[in-house]
């Protein structure tokens, strides 16, 4: 096992009091950068630094981003929640640590969709429907992970066929 547990810091953004979401840093009682590359090959981060040493994921329309000795969560809606994504990446690493006599390290960042691909496959009609002001911002949010096809109301049966076939290539939370 490489990694036993932490310590977690909640909080408000500092940038708006008036967020509703919180913030939350995991002081975690190991090291755990040796496990970065093979976790990498596995989940895809969305970017992976070197030096110093770090991954960042976008999952669910929030940023995780791990570093040697933190972990740092944003936009989460509880204390629960962010104990369950806690408690998902502690297995995650272990998992991936104790698996990684057969895992290709990589130092790649995952390929993502690209915008204009997803826009393509969109009606491009911005109504709103979503609960979005544009196609546009609306398919941002299906590569950060807080939208999905099936939220758009105009996308029709088959193409949302097209779409998922696109989209599957990709890694996205």
């Amino acid at each position: 096992m490489l990694l036993s547990g932490w310590t977690k810091d909640l909080s408000l953004p500092a940038c708006n009091s008036t967020f509703q979401s919180l913030h939350c840093i995991a002081h975690l009682r190991e090291d755990i950068s040796e496990v970065f590359p093979y976790l990498n090959a596995e989940l895809g981060a969305d970017q992976i630094i070197k030096e110093p040493p770090s991954l960042t994921f976008k999952i669910h329309g929030r940023l995780i981003t791990l570093h040697p000795r933190r972990i740092a969560i944003n936009a989460l809606e509880s204390a629960d929640q962010a104990e369950s994504i806690l408690e998902w990446l502690k297995k995650s690493i272990n998992d991936v640590w104790e698996r990684r006599q057969e895992i290709e390290p990589s130092y790649r960042r995952a390929p993502a969709p690209k915008i204009i691909e997803i826009l393509k496959r969109l009606p491009r009609s911005n109504c709103k429907r979503c609960g979005q002001p544009t196609c546009f911002v609306f398919a941002t949010q299906i590569i950060e992970g807080g939208k999905t096809p099936e939220d758009c109301p105009d996308l029709q049966q088959e193409q949302r066929k097209i779409m998922a076939s696109y989209l599957d290539r990709f890694v996205l939370s």
